[in-house]
């Protein structure tokens, strides 16, 4: 095991996993995390914990994952390379893996410019840093895992036990290069993979198809995205404004007929769930609540995915 976290446990054991994401709040408030994991316990395996998503302050995703740890919930702490150099990057690392944090997804991180959102003011005038790619980020944990040296070179002493993930954006413009992406973050070592919310579930197949006849789901565990709709504004709004997320005119309409469309909401979101499950290579879901955890439960029992399998301790 190169980790021993329960996802690679899960994984390494053919096991569907779940994995939902927990958005950490924009205060010092731990209650919020503690109230979070209260609806999140036992409906997936381990559970993202964003790192300033969207560019907007919220407590550290370092932070929130010591607090889910805490509340007895296996964290994938999320790093962006917007916010940090490799020196910070790998600083924070050896203090996540010091403080029990076993899986790590490596991300590029949004943009500043998309923290002006709705009644956010956000940061737009902040300076990025992308000192590393997302591919690089990969890289560069792998070397401190497997060779025991920092990116400078510089020895590491003693373990750093990591289950490293990356992003991968599956229907992004250009969609003929995404499965190359997919191979240089699988070749630079990342274990598993998360895409972005899929709602376009045959354009995905085909895709899974060239990643198939590429040998990458054999090489790294590959996990669907489903982010839970909520109205059909959501819908429309991350057709034209989120890169990579195409959604279907004909489930924009589904919504939009919807007597009640956060139950419509629900009801997609399993279902997307049970199609994604039988494409060849898919070897779990991560499902991302933004900000409506409490759905969670629902989604896990009504999708046919509880209980959720045991670990190891």
């Amino acid at each position: 095991m190169k980790s021993g976290s329960r996802l690679e446990q899960l994984l390494s054991r053919g096991e569907f996993v779940v994995t939902a994401e927990m958005g950490p709040p924009m205060s010092a408030d731990a209650g919020a995390i503690m109230k979070k994991t209260d609806f999140l316990r036992g409906t997936a395996d381990a559970f993202n914990i964003t790192d300033n998503q969207t560019a907007v302050v919220r407590m550290s995703s370092l932070a929130a994952s010591v607090l889910c740890l805490q509340a007895g919930l296996e964290p994938v702490m999320q790093m962006v390379c917007r916010d940090r150099n490799r020196i910070a990057m790998q600083s924070d690392i050896l203090g996540a893996v010091a403080l029990g944090i076993r899986n790590c997804l490596c991300l590029s991180g949004d943009h500043q410019s998309f923290g002006r959102a709705g009644k956010l003011l956000g940061h737009p005038g902040a300076k990025n840093v992308y000192d590393l790619d997302s591919i690089n980020q990969v890289r560069m944990l792998r070397q401190l895992r497997d060779e025991h040296k920092f990116m400078g070179g510089d020895p590491v002493k003693g373990e750093v036990p990591l289950f490293i993930g990356a992003a991968w954006t599956p229907l992004g413009d250009p969609v003929e290069f995404r499965v190359i992406r997919l191979g240089k973050k699988i070749a630079a070592g990342a274990d598993f993979i998360q895409t972005q919310g899929i709602y376009d579930v045959e354009r995905f197949a085909e895709i899974m198809q060239k990643a198939r006849a590429e040998g990458l789901p054999e090489k790294a565990a590959i996990l669907a995205g489903i982010i839970i709709p909520r109205s059909a504004g959501m819908l429309k709004y991350m057709n034209n404004h989120v890169p990579g997320v195409v959604v279907p005119e004909k489930l924009i309409r589904r919504m939009s007929e919807a007597k009640d469309q956060k139950a419509e909401g629900i009801a997609i979101a399993v279902e997307l769930i049970r199609d994604i499950r039988k494409i060849e290579g898919i070897r779990g879901v991560h499902v991302q609540p933004v900000e409506w955890e409490s759905a969670m439960p629902a989604i896990s029992e009504q999708a046919g995915l509880l209980p959720r399998p045991e670990a190891a301790g």
